[in-house]
């Protein structure tokens, strides 16, 4: 519960917000929204939906549009490494454009090497003078896996042939916030799956500083705009789970807002994909998908302007949140059953209890099974 006190210190951050220059003359966030198509009603809609997607109460919905107003105060540096640039891509590229782009397009992007159009001595240049001039002000923003000790060579950057390693550090020295966005800054990425030849390693093991993780491959733009609005807010880091993700956007697993949940319960498998059972929207846990042991809110968010994610289209959630889910959580195809895979507990999931649970929700999982074939042998027998 908010107390008046936390209100009004939020309502204070925010005015000290509005005082700072704008970074984008001639400009508001309506503005923009407007020449998408979009009305001030859209837009609190829209800040009401990130208001219960952030875990907070309703009466911050205001204060939320409000800091989305003032995200142009805050400057933004956005590192590529290792990557696809998938996680750009999916942020930025659409057919029709939502508020969560819009408003990521209306932050005052100082760096990010997709989007600008320097190149070479110039990008580098730009690189420099950003951290230079927003020394200690600016938020630093990740993509991708770093290359470090011997092997940090596999990734050179700009015409001096700077490491990735060394970009990483010195931006991080000088950052305010750090975000590592998608599963690569966060977690090494497929690019250090074993034997890892690049030594491909996350962010938060190349800089001393906290580092939040977005991850997923790619994190949802609502899990990206939401911890920007979440820091505007507050100014501090948002409560984190031990993988340091944010417990808003990763507090419960894929598995418990699925779709398919009831045919989990009712012991309905898909035994092979194109079935019956594939056909009737059963559960895809005995063709490997791995949402009872991963930690995202894709089942909530999803993904192509919000209308499909990858379970909805058939095909089981592969676990792509999760540390090392390259190597724990293959063969994607194949079920976990009760395998333990490698975390920080020595069990499944990301924290003890729901290591327990998980695994007690598996066992149960062979007695529905078995429980359903009686019903379904039964029924059969008395037609």
């Amino acid at each position: 519960m908010v107390d008046n006190r936390n209100l009004s210190t939020i309502q204070n951050r925010l005015a000290e917000l509005a005082k700072l220059p704008k970074m984008k003359e001639n400009s508001s966030i309506m503005e923009v929204l407007s020449e998408h198509g979009f009305t001030r009603r859209d837009f609190m809609k829209w800040a009401g939906a990130m208001t219960a997607l952030m875990a907070l109460p309703a009466s911050f919905a205001p204060m939320v549009a409000q800091a989305a107003e003032l995200s142009d105060r805050l400057p933004v540096i956005w590192l590529h490494m290792a990557e696809c640039t998938g996680c750009s891509e999916s942020l930025l590229r659409s057919d029709a454009p939502t508020i969560d782009s819009l408003i990521f397009d209306y932050i005052s992007l100082e760096y990010h090497e997709t989007v600008m159009a320097a190149a070479g001595w110039q990008a580098e240049e730009n690189l420099g003078h950003a951290i230079q001039k927003y020394k200690g002000k600016y938020v630093l923003m990740v993509e991708g896996g770093i290359p470090d000790g011997d092997s940090a060579f596999y990734l050179t950057v700009g015409p001096k042939g700077t490491t990735g390693r060394e970009h990483a550090i010195h931006a991080s020295d000088n950052a305010l916030a750090i975000f590592a966005i998608g599963t690569c800054s966060s977690f090494g990425g497929i690019q250090a799956a074993a034997p890892n030849p690049t030594n491909a390693q996350p962010l938060h093991k190349i800089t001393n500083k906290p580092v939040i993780n977005v991850p997923g491959c790619p994190p949802s733009e609502k899990n990206i705009v939401g911890n920007v609005l979440n820091f505007l807010l507050f100014g501090t880091l948002p409560a984190l789970d031990v993988y340091n993700r944010p417990k808003w956007a990763y507090g419960l697993r894929i598995h418990d807002l699925c779709e398919r949940r009831g045919r989990f319960d009712a012991g309905e498998f898909v035994q092979e994909f194109g079935d019956q059972g594939a056909k009737d929207g059963y559960c895809l846990y005995k063709v490997g998908c791995k949402g009872p042991y991963t930690f995202n809110n894709c089942s909530r968010e999803r993904f192509n302007q919000h209308t499909s994610w990858p379970i909805q289209a058939g095909h089981g959630c592969i676990g792509c949140s999760e540390p090392d889910f390259w190597d724990q959580m293959e063969p994607f195809e194949v079920p976990l059953g009760d395998r333990l895979y490698h975390t920080v507990f020595d069990g499944l999931g990301a924290d003890a209890i729901s290591d327990k649970i998980g695994i007690g929700v598996l066992a149960i999982t062979g007695v529905a099974v078995a429980a359903h074939a009686l019903i379904a042998t039964a029924t059969k027998e008395k037609e």
